[in-house]
């Protein structure tokens, strides 16, 4: 199984940035972003089930990124608008089966992408 994400790069603050991330060799319950800025622990994004319900976003994203699944290709994206320099880390996707109720934990998730770097001038 491989999580391929793309997409990040560096961008000034207001701006926008989408990340795409592609899933080969296995299907999920479970696909959603974590982000590790220097020197703090990965924290969850945002996620989205395989049916049924809506997307689940951290507080401090929520209104500014949309996260989107296209079950068909086995994919996942976070558009991110009105950027701010606190968004600025590395972005992982992940895939995973979990309980609704764990979606925000990193140990819900058993495959992980390689990290991504977003970067948001002042």
């Amino acid at each position: 199984v491989q999580l391929q994400a793309s997409g990040g790069g560096l961008v000034q603050a207001g701006g926008s940035l989408t990340l795409a991330c592609a899933a080969s060799g296995g299907t999920f319950i479970n696909l959603g972003w974590f982000r590790q800025a220097p020197g703090k622990e990965r924290e969850f994004v945002a996620v989205v089930r395989r049916t049924g319900s809506r997307p689940y976003y951290a507080e401090s994203v929520k209104g500014r990124f949309t996260i989107s699944r296209d079950n068909a290709k086995n994919t996942v994206s976070l558009q991110m608008n009105n950027l701010k320099p606190e968004d600025t880390a590395v972005y992982q996707c992940a895939g995973g089966d979990g309980i609704l109720s764990a979606i925000r934990e990193t140990t819900t998730y058993r495959y992980w992408g390689q990290g991504t770097l977003v970067t948001v001038s002042s």
